[in-house]
């Protein structure tokens, strides 16, 4: 059993949660019913209960709802359009040439995957609503943790002490949400905890949010635990350094600017910070990648825990998905013998990736093709196209996780091999302060550990190059869509994949695709928000 935060009373927080506020449509407009008579002085009466609702900040990436992993607390949207990791997995990366889903009849996939997306998407509305709900959790901690109330319930120094971290691990989160919604969209509905409840959010657009993110990062690192310090699943400075370093290498997407220098400095603050590669690639991706040799790789995990925290977010999705209908390869991963009968396979710019034979023993290659066809000419076919069986509900020393359906697997949302290969291309795109050496090294590292039996030279070492190692190394792990943008080949015809804009062997993408549309739900909700252009 895992444990985050006292995980097994998040379920309770987020009742409290959930029932001191109203439907989550309105995104930050969330008003409460009796704020007093939930979280007054009753509540905090034991001062662990401060702890605990932080926790419930953190549940918001895992969980949907209280009443099992089925519910969901965004009206209209179910659990599986409005889980967090899963709609961050759809958004970023089944949008791209990595992923396809058999089952179109589920509400958005059909759209997302052959990128023809509406303003009445769901999982769209999903991404939109479930981030600002977590900013809304977030600010709402940062409201009942001011000195003054603080103060007013006579909390203990100790305490008082401990909500400095606290504090800081709420704005990060909201940094993380904010961050994901300049990334995906561009703009969002902004509040702080400063701003009243119920007044009309601002709209941010991608500069106001960029300078936000970046400024409040950088103002509650020293609250924050040094790396690797903090309780399992909880934010640290490396988690900080980590979003900033991303901001800094997309910074010419968002705004216009290159900071591949700042990108560099945060990236040495996590390379220094004590984190190692794990001896294995797979034992980032396996049931007990909390205590394995992966907890010294993953910087930010979302946690799956198949007993705490059942959810259909993006690693149960993942392992049931990638469960072949004719290999019926389920036992293999520790869930059923069927999985979901073949409902994930992989597009076939992705296989081609791996063909070459140094690749014939890499341990990121875990594509299944015997039997099957790489070609997808019908995407509800379940048979075609190659499946891979990179996630997996086993557990390192043997055995599974406790659950058959809900994994125990935790989804690496930041870990050291990215951190890596941002290292290499930021010194390609012109960092002063990064070094050849070192950017060969690092990617050495990579493929080194992944029993490639090819080391890279310097002239190999090319934006092109890195495109398709970070495919290679980081393929369903949610980067995709935004590494596509920043190299320029997403939207256009100069890259186009299997079914991309819907054509069964792609075609080009008009240029404001680069960017979801904002939610009807959402517009509708927020005269400040104005719909992206294109939609």
């Amino acid at each position: 059993m895992k444990k985050i935060l006292k995980i097994e009373r998040i379920s309770t927080i987020l009742f409290v949660f959930f029932i001191a506020f109203s439907s989550c449509t309105n995104e930050l407009d969330i008003t409460p019913q009796d704020d007093q008579d939930l979280l007054g002085d009753e509540f905090f009466a034991n001062e662990s209960s401060y702890k605990q609702l932080l926790a419930g900040v953190y549940g918001n990436l895992s969980l949907t709802g209280i009443d099992g992993p089925g519910s969901s607390n965004i009206e209209g949207l179910d659990a599986g359009t409005s889980q967090f990791g899963r709609v961050l997995l759809y958004l970023q990366t089944l949008s791209a040439d990595q992923m396809i889903w058999s089952y179109e009849n589920d509400p958005g996939t059909r759209e997302i995957q052959r990128n023809l997306w509406s303003a009445d998407d769901p999982i769209i509305l999903g991404m939109f609503g479930r981030s600002h709900v977590t900013i809304a959790f977030a600010n709402n901690f940062l409201r009942e943790t001011t000195d003054a109330k603080l103060t007013e319930r006579n909390v203990s120094d100790v305490v008082r002490t401990e909500i400095v971290a606290y504090r800081a691990e709420a704005r990060l989160l909201r940094a993380l949400s904010y961050y994901y919604m300049m990334d995906l969209f561009g703009q969002a509905n902004f509040a702080t905890e400063l701003d009243a409840i119920n007044a009309q959010p601002l709209a941010y657009n991608r500069v106001q949010l960029f300078e936000f993110i970046e400024s409040e990062l950088k103002a509650i690192e020293s609250d924050l635990s040094d790396p690797m310090t903090n309780e399992h699943g909880r934010a640290d400075k490396a988690v900080a350094a980590m979003i900033l370093s991303k901001i800094y290498l997309n910074a010419d997407v968002y705004i216009g600017q290159s900071k591949y220098d700042e990108c560099v400095t945060e990236l040495n603050k996590i390379i220094n910070g004590g984190y190692s590669l794990a001896p294995d690639y797979l034992l980032n991706f396996m049931a007990d990648n909390n205590t394995n040799a992966a907890r010294n790789e993953i910087i930010f995990p979302l946690i799956s825990d198949g007993i705490n925290t059942q959810n259909y977010g993006p690693t149960t999705v993942i392992i049931n998905g990638s469960v072949g209908s004719i290999e019926a390869n389920g036992a293999e991963v520790g869930v059923g013998a069927g999985g979901w009968g073949g409902a994930l396979r992989v597009r076939k710019q992705f296989v081609n990736l791996f063909e070459n034979s140094i690749f014939d023993t890499d341990t990121r290659n875990t594509i299944i093709s015997e039997g099957r066809s790489k070609e997808i000419t019908d995407i509800s076919d379940k048979d075609q196209g190659y499946i891979i069986q990179k996630y997996s509900n086993a557990l390192s020393i043997g055995g599974y996780g406790p659950d058959q359906t809900f994994v125990n697997t935790d989804f690496p949302l930041f870990r050291l091999g990215d951190v890596y290969l941002m290292y290499a291309e930021a010194q390609l795109r012109g960092a002063s302060n990064a070094t050849q050496i070192n950017a060969l090294a690092y990617v050495n590292q990579l493929r080194s550990r992944a029993n490639n039996p090819q080391a890279i030279q310097s002239g190999d070492l090319t934006l092109d190059f890195i495109l398709d190692e970070r495919s290679r190394e980081l393929h369903w792990e949610a980067h995709r869509r935004q590494d596509l943008i920043r190299f320029g080949k997403y939207t256009g015809g100069s890259y186009n994949w299997a079914w991309k804009g819907n054509g069964s062997n792609g075609i080009s993408l008009p240029d404001h695709m680069k960017l979801y549309p904002i939610p009807a739900a959402s517009l509708s909700t927020n005269p400040n928000l104005t719909q992206n252009p294109g939609y």
